[in-house]
């Protein structure tokens, strides 16, 4: 009988060890569990009410840097502030209101994925554990382990157009996100005050339309559409990259990007401007071919454009040379 009482308490016994050893794991778990939905609820909340969740220091330590967390965080660092005079941080920020807009107002949301943003004015701690001095900045926190390389978003490269942040997103998260824009009546707008002005001469000079026929006014027209395309204005329109680039170290505004793979809007208008003054030059030159003034209004003529060539065609080389390193040839300017 003893024997058998003996041999009943084993399984009891060994019950009791389980639990003993499984216990604590298995709270830890729990709290765990607890812990992450809390976190989630939180960030849903948030999102709810903003879709670009604004955080300190505090909030980015306990939900973006803090485990555990199933969820990745899109964070953008800028600097917002009037005194920070950064021009690039309020258009990257346009740019990533639309992204997180979007998202958030998808029937696809979910709480996979969340888009935060730290000032550095109200985070400067964050940026300091970051080792980050420029703005702005956008990394990528994935749900498991640290951020890797292709986490931290090549601003300079891609622009900062909400398009190509959602491809971004998208490789780094697996999450498509349809950019929509709000409604921009300006295009529209212009092409109307266009055909209006268009009629309006039409109908006030109804009697005399040769005016449509004026080769000089057609061609200055077609000139600045060309001048305008081939020194990169729809690349900046669909990229949407920086006017310029101001060194956060030595404070030096950078006009011209040094890769040949981007460029800043400023660098168009520089371009633009050069190829039209040689393209001035060449109107100067023919003119002064083909024209029935005296010869020494077309000596002058000659002059001017020939220096005006020269002139703008090296600083277009050398613009060329500052982007494609190694590149052999200069003229005038090295």
């Amino acid at each position: 009988m003893g024997r058998g009482a003996a041999m009943a308490a084993v399984p009891v016994l060994a019950l009791l060890l389980l639990l003993a050893w499984s216990g604590p794991g298995a709270a830890g778990q729990k709290r765990k569990e607890m812990v992450l939905s809390e976190k989630v609820n939180q960030l849903m909340e948030w999102a709810s009410k903003r879709s670009v969740i604004r955080m300190n220091g505090d909030k980015f330590r306990r939900l973006v840097k803090a485990p555990p967390r199933n969820y990745s965080v899109i964070v953008m660092f800028t600097a917002l502030q009037p005194h920070r005079q950064c021009v690039v941080c309020k258009q990257a920020d346009e740019e990533y209101q639309i992204l997180a807009n979007s998202w958030r107002y998808s029937s696809a949301f979910t709480n996979k994925i969340f888009f935060a943003m730290v000032d550095f004015d109200e985070g400067s701690d964050v940026f300091q554990m970051l080792n980050m001095n420029s703005a702005p900045t956008f990394i990528n926190f994935p749900a498991k382990g640290k951020p890797k390389r292709g986490d931290t978003y090549e601003l300079q490269v891609r622009g900062f157009a909400a398009e190509q942040l959602a491809r971004w997103v998208a490789d780094r998260t697996d999450v498509n996100i349809r950019v929509i824009r709000p409604p921009n009546y300006a295009g529209p707008l212009m092409l109307g005050l266009l055909l209006a002005v268009i009629g309006g001469l039409v109908y006030l000079r109804g009697s005399n339309l040769d005016f449509l026929y004026n080769k000089t006014g057609w061609a200055f027209a077609a000139l600045c559409f060309v001048l305008a395309m081939t020194s990169g204005q729809m690349w900046n329109h669909i990229r949407g990259p920086p006017y310029a680039h101001k060194n956060p170290h030595t404070g030096q505004v950078n006009y011209i990007h040094g890769s040949s793979q981007a460029q800043f809007v400023a660098e168009t208008h520089i371009v633009l401007l050069f190829n039209g003054g040689v393209t001035l030059g060449m109107v100067l030159l023919h003119e002064a071919a083909t024209s029935h003034m005296d010869v020494g209004k077309r000596k002058i003529m000659c002059i001017a454009g020939i220096g005006l060539v020269v002139l703008f065609f090296s600083w277009l080389l050398s613009v060329f040379r500052s982007k494609y390193h190694g590149y052999p040839y200069s003229f005038l300017m090295s």
